[in-house]
């Protein structure tokens, strides 16, 4: 078959079967030595007539322009004016390596009319699968402990709803921690998150969380002291993780949660 006889469809379904074949390079009809081809290419040759009355000169190619990731994030996050719009323009942020490898992009859970939005730290295993924050182990015992002073994720009131998120959208490679690079790419996200929801409390769940959201660690010394995080009263805690492997924490977590509840009241 000529090729110019092959329409754009055939070309298309020729090419596929290739790749599916493992066809991954593109070969001439009869080799070519490349220890054979002109150190100056005829493009270049071209290049380098000189010109009557000008002085030909050599310029080095300009530099490569270096991506910088947590600036883009910056802008795209800056351009979300909705939830929708935020969860696509994550979606469509290509700097954050753990995106090829998961399988869901974890946005969010919860009422955003919510007067309190947790912040935790990256997605697991289960909610990687079905792509919501908070529902394996971990997250099933912050429901049972949010709703001991009765709030609810799944609730349509303001007065009593939970939004959940997390910093990072996408889970680590065996549940490792974030990396500074990771968090710092993600935190315009984050903080255009929280801005679109404007919350009335943040609890923030766990170190990552606490360090992308006041810039330092060390939530066995943080927790229950309320600071401020993207202009909101922040309420450090330990994350439930924790708590499952530290039964004796929960009293410390109860105390917290109880704060949690009379700054709701008071405010």
């Amino acid at each position: 078959m000529h090729i110019d006889a092959i329409d754009w469809t055939l070309a298309k379904a020729l090419l596929e079967w290739q790749v599916e074949m493992g066809v991954d390079e593109a070969i001439l009809d009869t080799p070519l030595s490349r220890y054979e081809l002109p150190e100056t290419s005829p493009a270049k040759a071209a290049a380098a007539v000189a010109v009557p009355g000008k002085k030909a000169a050599s310029e080095p190619p300009p530099p490569p322009v270096e991506a910088n990731p947590v600036a883009d994030a910056q802008v795209a996050a800056s351009r979300a004016a909705s939830l929708d719009a935020l969860r696509a323009a994550i979606d469509a942020f290509e700097h954050c390596d753990l995106k090829r490898g998961a399988r869901n992009l974890v946005f969010a859970d919860g009422n955003p009319a919510a007067r309190v939005l947790v912040l935790g730290e990256a997605p697991g295993r289960e909610e990687d699968i079905e792509g919501r924050p908070f529902v394996g182990r971990a997250g099933q015992l912050l429901d049972r402990m949010l709703a001991a002073i009765g709030l609810d994720r799944s609730s349509e009131s303001a007065e009593s709803a939970v939004y959940i998120t997390n910093v990072l959208p996408w889970r680590p490679p065996q549940n490792r921690d974030p990396s500074p690079e990771e968090i710092a790419m993600m935190r315009p996200f984050v903080e255009r998150h929280i801005g679109l929801v404007n919350p009335d409390v943040i609890v923030l769940m766990g170190n990552i969380s606490c360090d992308a959201a006041l810039g330092r660690r060390g939530i066995l010394r943080m927790r229950g002291q309320w600071a401020e995080a993207f202009g909101h009263p922040a309420l450090p805690m330990v994350h439930p993780a924790y708590l499952l492997r530290n039964p004796a924490a929960k009293r410390e977590a109860w105390a917290d949660l109880l704060s949690l509840k009379a700054r709701l009241t008071g405010l």
